[in-house]
């Protein structure tokens, strides 16, 4: 399935400046996995040491979160949008 993964401003310096990124894949592991082929500096900055997606990064497909579906699981479908959006954190 292609799918279109947002890439948010702070990662597009990993992506060649490429705002959006057409991936196959059944689910979100294997988008991922694709996407990391092409742009493999990517992993680092969205998945942790023990391969789990970094605690404040949040990922969404056609604005639903991954975390109430499947996850990394969560299938995809032809013209589904995944976004990748960092928490951001401020105060003073």
């Amino acid at each position: 399935m292609k799918a279109t993964i947002e890439i948010p401003s702070a990662l597009l310096k990993f992506t060649n400046n490429h705002e959006t990124v057409e991936v196959d894949g059944a689910n979100i592991q294997e988008a991922f996995e694709n996407l990391f082929k092409q742009f493999d500096q990517l992993k680092d900055h969205l998945y942790d040491d023990k391969g789990r997606i970094r605690s404040f990064i949040n990922i969404y497909v056609n604005d639903e979160d991954i975390r109430y579906a499947d996850n990394l699981e969560t299938p995809v479908k032809n013209g589904d949008i995944i976004q990748i959006v960092p928490s951001i954190a401020g105060g003073r």
